[in-house]
């Protein structure tokens, strides 16, 4: 993928971080965005920056050009688009995970007892930064046959379609994301483009880490306080889900899917970093959601 050129939007952290760090070891320039820098944090204030993930992709073999980018404001995003056409003359992949409103979630409360601003505010950041991303970034896309674009959520279609997810709003954002994949591979068919949503499973991010008091090489210890916590995954795992997907000349069968991390691990082969294929999803409905005692046995 040494010529390919691709924008994670939302790479500072988690998801996004991985996804940069694999199609740099791919080979591909990447264009890492996002609010948080070593100058200045978001409103998110976590310590991750975008430099640090553009060293991760440097250091795995791709070239790096980080961009601090409000993916709501729309001048911003605009300029960013140009840049990557001054610069590079082309995009090739479009990931949209810009995020950052886990702390604006309330879990477990009717939406008429949750704070109203905090609520459409979560959407704005879930939904609007991708709508905004992919208007300015597609027309440079879409030039050349064979573009893909990868909407991240949480949760497949099936799943999110019956189950709800704990909280009127991150469960609208989640599934308004899944359909925006489905609904860009409409609009990209006509000029061979490429559109899915992606879901990892449970997710060994910054944030989760920290809320199990673990870090990565001591994660094990968080099974006490969850066993279920046993099907997790690390970034690196959804990374190298778009990596394949992107290095796929067959990758359109998949437009319009909503596909997972685990589900894609066993079609293409790869690992998460421990050689283990965590298959999360399937496990959360067959295992944890049907009250079964954990066991990831036949699951990674």
């Amino acid at each position: 993928m040494t010529d390919k050129v691709a924008l994670v939007a939302g790479g500072t952290r988690g998801a996004g971080r991985g996804i940069a760090t694999e199609l740099g070891a791919a080979g591909a320039t990447v264009y890492v965005t996002g609010r948080s820098t070593r100058a200045q944090r978001s409103e998110y204030d976590r310590p991750e920056t975008i430099e640090e993930t553009a060293e991760l992709v440097e250091r795995a073999g791709g070239v790096a050009i980080p961009v601090r980018v409000d993916h709501l404001e729309r001048d911003q995003v605009r300029e960013l688009v140009a840049r990557i056409e001054r610069e590079q003359g082309r995009l090739d992949i479009l990931v949209n995970d810009i995020w950052g409103a886990e702390n604006m979630v309330t879990w477990e409360r009717q939406m008429w007892a949750q704070d109203l601003d905090k609520g459409l505010r979560t959407l704005r950041l879930a939904i609007e930064t991708h709508i905004v991303t992919s208007h300015a970034a597609l027309p440079l896309l879409t030039r050349r046959p064979g573009g893909l674009v990868v909407e991240v959520t949480d949760g497949t279609t099936a799943y999110n379609a019956a189950n709800y997810r704990v909280s009127f709003f991150y469960d609208l954002a989640k599934v308004s994301v899944n359909r925006m994949g489905f609904a860009l591979a409409e609009e990209l068919r006509p000029f061979g483009g490429t559109a899915v949503s992606l879901t990892p499973g449970w997710l060994r991010s910054e944030l989760m880490l920290e809320h199990f008091e673990v870090t990565e090489e001591t994660w094990g210890d968080a099974l006490e306080k969850e066993p279920h916590f046993a099907i997790s995954e690390t970034p690196a795992f959804v990374g190298r889900a778009v990596a394949a997907l992107a290095a796929d000349p067959d990758r359109a069968r998949w437009s319009g899917q909503s596909l997972s991390s685990g589900g894609l691990a066993q079609v293409y082969g790869f690992t998460d970093v421990d050689g283990s294929r965590p298959d999360a999803w399937r496990y959360i409905v067959e295992v944890q959601d049907a009250g079964k005692p954990a066991d990831v046995s036949g699951y990674r």
